[in-house]
């Protein structure tokens, strides 16, 4: 079973020589591999042309849609592998993916997955690299839709279906809008967990926030409009669509609270929230970014005014010692041993006592109970993916994508109803059109 890699490219030499890199490492060698440079201005296509990859060029930036259809209509091989340039193969993968077409004549494509240890060491990477992992992990094996990081399809179900959508003309959801059309069509996908790939890429916050809402939840909101098809699969399950209500509900009801109750709310509230995110900000610390570290400080300048002025003192200790704990507790970290597991250990016992704190001082109210039973609700819901996450990360790590979990639920539902009025603006001015182009003539 012949293999062509295919691979779009654009600004990314260094990523794409760890990919070619680790390909060239592979048991089975694949047929060829085909580099589609998308209007690259930096060394890439050099690189390609280095590690023995043929070079196919957009001609300027037209998205990687259009590259990797270019790179299929140059492809010879039995089967197409498409792979990102920021994702390094296993030396066993490309035989993985032959044996499994060899094998099921029925086979018309398959997704792989993220593995549970990704390249980059700062928090939100990591965050953002083990939730896509997880998803796929836990995807059903018949799989809804199609992924282009690491997804492979018979090239002659792929010129039947006309490739990917090029009218994607940046990042986007080009593959899950292939794979809708090839499940559409009652072609058989299959999502093989143990095919896994490691992703190479920083994320950072802006980044991750414009992915999610423009690149993906208003296009894919979109496209289950347009097809009328959400399958309770991947980042589509009934609990992620829960999740998303109770968050809105989380919010609603901590407004309420904040309006009655203000200072005595916000004091220990966003002292939970700061708590929670202490492994967030120690990576933050840890690379000494200005920016951060003089949030962190007004952080807990703002959240010690909040709660000397509610009279919830208590807080202040906590506080106090907290600064100290992130901006140097990098420097006493060790590699292994008792010191490293005492350090831990405290840090452990002080964040779970901050955390008792602000609990403690939560206000007896109706409804701030109903933010931390709605918060209980939501944590309940995802709790496996959290304890995921502490598996491979430690707790601390867990606690801290907690915030960025709620957020990302948040701005699913932004991005579900932006999705949902331009859909409803797109038929609203087809049915307006008509009239408009009679009253003309």
């Amino acid at each position: 079973m012949r293999l062509s890699i295919i691979i779009p490219v654009h600004n990314s030499e260094d990523y794409l020589r760890q990919c070619l890199s680790h390909l060239g490492h592979s048991t089975c060698a694949p047929h060829e591999v085909i580099v589609a440079d998308d209007g690259s201005t930096d060394g890439s296509a050099t690189v390609a042309r280095q590690w023995g990859a043929r070079v196919a060029s957009t001609g300027g930036r037209k998205g990687p849609a259009l590259a990797r259809n270019l790179g299929a209509r140059e492809a010879t091989g039995d089967v197409l592998f498409f792979l990102d340039a920021d994702v390094c193969v296993r030396p066993h993968t490309t035989a993985q993916v032959a044996a499994a077409f060899a094998e099921d004549p029925a086979l018309d494509a398959l997704i792989g997955s993220y593995d549970d240890a990704p390249a980059q060491p700062d928090f939100l990477s990591r965050y953002r690299n083990l939730m896509h992992c997880y998803v796929h992990q836990n995807g059903r094996r018949a799989a809804s839709t199609f992924w282009s990081g690491c997804g492979a399809i018979r090239r002659e179900v792929f010129r039947a279906h006309s490739g990917f959508n090029t009218a994607y003309g940046r990042p986007a959801i080009e593959d899950i809008e292939l794979g809708y059309r090839l499940k559409a069509s009652g072609r058989t996908i299959l999502l093989d967990d143990s095919i896994q790939v490691k992703h190479l890429k920083r994320w950072t916050f802006w980044g991750l926030v414009k992915t999610d809402v423009l690149d993906r939840g208003i296009p894919w909101t979109e496209l289950i409009l347009r097809d009328a098809n959400m399958p309770d699969d991947l980042n589509l399950q009934l609990s992620q669509r829960v999740s998303v209500a109770l968050v809105y509900l989380l919010l609603l009801a901590a407004m309420a609270a904040a309006f009655w109750l203000r200072a005595p709310f916000f004091a220990p509230f966003l002292g939970l929230l700061f708590f929670a995110l202490n492994r967030y900000w120690m990576d933050a610390s840890h690379r000494r970014s200005p920016a951060v570290n003089l949030l962190m400080l007004g952080a807990i300048a703002a959240l010690g005014g909040l709660a000397y002025a509610s009279g919830q003192t208590l807080l202040i200790p906590f506080l106090i010692l907290m600064a100290p704990l992130l901006f140097l507790r990098h420097r006493y970290e060790k590699p292994a041993g008792r010191w490293t597991r005492a350090i831990r250990a405290f840090f452990g016992i002080y964040t779970a006592a901050a955390i008792a704190c602000c609990l403690w001082y939560a206000p007896r109210s109706p409804v701030v109970a109903a933010v931390f039973l709605l918060l209980a609700g939501v944590i309940f819901l995802n709790n496996s993916f959290y304890l995921f996450l502490a598996e491979k990360q430690g707790r601390a790590f867990a606690i801290a994508a907690i915030p960025f979990h709620l957020l990302y639920h948040f701005y699913n539902g932004v991005s579900f109803a932006v999705g949902l009025s331009r859909h409803l603006w797109r038929g609203f001015r087809r049915r307006e059109l008509p009239g408009e182009a009679r009253a003309g003539r």
